[in-house]
Order: C-alpha cells, then sequence, then structure tokens
C-alpha cells in the first residue's frame, strides 16, 4: 500500500484545457472520491492516474516513487471499470486469477489466493461459472475480486456501480466500503453521484469544469460549502437558494428580519437554506406558503412552494428548476396543494453567499 501525490497535473487537448493545474496528496490507505457533474474532469484525471492518458504536465508519486511516465502495468495499480471487464470465456476463477497468472505466479499460490478472496467476497461458490451466468452485483464483485488479489498499492475505481439498478447499488456501495475497511488500500473512486461520494469517502473532492472547488470530508462539504456550487450539488434535494441583501447586519427574507448570521458583510447575498432545515409550525423564523406541489415518500413530503416576491436563483440540478422551493418535512399527514402552511426555520442553519464571487460568507 501507498500514498498518493498528484502535484500540479494538468491535460490539454489542443487548446483546449479540460483539466486545470490539479493538486491533491492522498493518505495510505484514505479513500478518495472524485466528484462532479459529466465533463468536470474528474474521469480525465484518473486515467491520467492510472497511466491510460499522458498528463500535459504536473508530476503524479504513487509511495515515493515518480510514476508519471511510466506505463499502466508498471505502477503497481488495480482499476475497477463500470463495465466489469470480464473475460467471458473463462471461468470466476479465472478471471480473477488471470492477472497473477500472466505475472507468472505459481498455479498453487494463484489457487489460494483467488480462493481467498473469493470468500471475502462472497463469491467462493462461484468459482467454476461463466460471467454470462452470473448477475450484476456477482460480476462486480468479481471484477473487485481480481483487482483484490493482485495486492497492488492502490485501486482506481471508475463509476463501478453505475452499471447497477438502485437497489443493488445501494448494497454493493456499502460492500465495497466495508471491504476497503478490512483491507484497508489506498482508493480513488469516480462518480456522478453525490450520495455514493458522501457515504462512502473520507475525503470527497468536488469539480467543475476542470477545476476544484473543494477537498473536505462529507460532514465538513454539508456543513460548510465553500461556494454556492457546492452547496448546491452536495445535499438531496438541493439547497434553495434565494436572492436577499444585508443591511447594518440585519438580513430580510420571507417578509422577516433578523441578525444575519456571522461572517455576513452588508450588500447583495445569496441564501442558502437546505429543504430538511425547513420545518412545520412556529420557529426562529415563521412564513406562510402555498404549496404548488407535494411529492410523498411516506415518512416524509418534499413540498415544493414559491418565494414570492423574494426571487431565488436557479440551482445546479435542472430537474429541480421550474417547481419553486422545497421543504423536506417528515409528515406523514396530508398536506394540501394551493392551502396555506406555516413553515420556519433557525437563522444559525442558513448559508449566505456573496452574490457577485459566489464564495461562502459564513
Amino acid at each position: 500500500m501507498a500514498g498518493i501525490s498528484i502535484q500540479n497535473v494538468y491535460k490539454n487537448y489542443g487548446a483546449l484545457n479540460v483539466l486545470k493545474e490539479f493538486s491533491l496528496e492522498i493518505a495510505d490507505g484514505e479513500f478518495v472520491v472524485l466528484v462532479g457533474p459529466s465533463g468536470c474532469g474528474k474521469s480525465t484525471m484518473l486515467k491520467i492516474l492510472a497511466g491510460l492518458e499522458p498528463a500535459s504536465g504536473g508530476k503524479i508519486l504513487i509511495g515515493d516513487r515518480d510514476v508519471t511516465d511510466l506505463a499502466p502495468g508498471d505502477r503497481d495499480i488495480a482499476m475497477v471499470f463500470q463495465n466489469y471487464a470480464l473475460y467471458p470465456h473463462l471461468t470466476v476463477g479465472q478471471n480473477i486469477g488471470f492477472g497473477l497468472k500472466m505475472r507468472g505466479t505459481p498455479k498453487a499460490e494463484i489457487d489460494k489466493r483467488v480462493r481467498e478472496v473469493a470468500k471475502i467476497l462472497a463469491v467462493d461458490h462461484l468459482l467454476d461459472r461463466r460471467p454470462k451466468a452470473l448477475s450484476g452485483g456477482q460480476r462486480q464483485r468479481v471484477a473487485l475480486g481480481r483487482a483484490i488479489v493482485r495486492e497492488p498499492r492502490a485501486f482506481l475505481m471508475d463509476e463501478p456501480l453505475s452499471n447497477l439498478d438502485a437497489k443493488l447499488r445501494v448494497h454493493t456501495r456499502a460492500e465495497i466500503s466495508a471491504l476497503h475497511k478490512r483491507i484497508g488500500v489506498t482508493t480513488v473512486y469516480v462518480t456522478h453521484d453525490q450520495i455514493e461520494a458522501m457515504t462512502m469517502a473520507d475525503r470527497v473532492v468536488i469539480m467543475r469544469d476542470g477545476i476544484i472547488q473543494q477537498i473536505a470530508d462529507p460532514d465538513t462539504l454539508f456543513a460548510r460549502p465553500a461556494n454556492l456550487f457546492v452547496a448546491g450539488f452536495i445535499g438531496s434535494p438541493g439547497m434553495n437558494f434565494l436572492r436577499a441583501s444585508v443591511e447594518g447586519g440585519r438580513l430580510t427574507l420571507f417578509g422577516q428580519t433578523f441578525d444575519a448570521p456571522a461572517g455576513s458583510r452588508d450588500g447583495e447575498v445569496i441564501v442558502g437554506i437546505r429543504p430538511e432545515h425547513l420545518a412545520l409550525g412556529q420557529g426562529n423564523v415563521t412564513f406562510t406558503v402555498k404549496p404548488t406541489l407535494v411529492e410523498s415518500l411516506g415518512s416524509e413530503k418534499y413540498v415544493y412552494f414559491e418565494p414570492g416576491e423574494h426571487a431565488h436563483s436557479a440551482t445546479s440540478r435542472d430537474e429541480e428548476r421550474g417547481k419553486g422551493l422545497i421543504a423536506r418535512i417528515a409528515h406523514a399527514g396530508p398536506i394540501r396543494e394551493g392551502g396555506e402552511l406555516l413553515l420556519s426555520f433557525d437563522a444559525s442553519e442558513i448559508h449566505l453567499f456573496d452574490a457577485k464571487t459566489e464564495k461562502a460568507m459564513n
């Protein structure tokens, strides 16, 4: 096992700069997730780390070894892809042990290590089957087994769960997390799914347009997003945003005026309120809304409403645009669309962003 040091790596395709200078120190045994929308540069960075794409500049160290210009096979890393990349004509056991066979490992040693890894992944009863006889989750475990059995210095995972259905994705996500805790190999994982990132990572790297937006543990990302993009990207449903202004340290929102959070400055701001921080009934700041749409999830409801005369900025999620603001309410009783509803929030839980720079103020 080894840590990874990525130093000022960038990638150009002609005049197009798809990855700006990317620097990241990954500790030995750490699980780091690169996340962001399509085209943000996360997969490009993973390919450069794997040696599948040359960097236009910068330096990569795995352990104390400079691997910047080494071929993939010389970097002592293992990759797990979203399409499994299993050999259809080989059995599960042969697929898992294929890399060891190519290295010239003695057959007895291959058999021993394959069975050990297969038992860890609960596919030891499938060793004589071929991939076509396996479910999607079983195929993904075989692909993981092929990577683990090599005992590499680091794992690189490129959206390994994207081909699984929702229920299986949750199950396999937990399996990968448990597996990492057990074997402790340094792992770099790429996904576009912020839930995967938040539930699996020791640290998350959020990217946009080839630039790192924030690097932090999941709790910090949620509680203290660095800018408007991170705030809108993390959380489900996404954060509500409204335009407002601070005057004399006081903020007016939904017709209520109250002390602005610490760290705020007078001027135009964008206020962020997470849907789960909006509650039914009286509270620190209370206002009345008319729900335009109510989505029931059984134990909770998503209540959409218009902010009235307070114009809100578009969120970073296209599916939430045009629906207005949203409250995530743990309430199983009836809520009528078009009726009046009393909502409230604690002023200490709102986020403020500079209207011009979009950077967090508190």
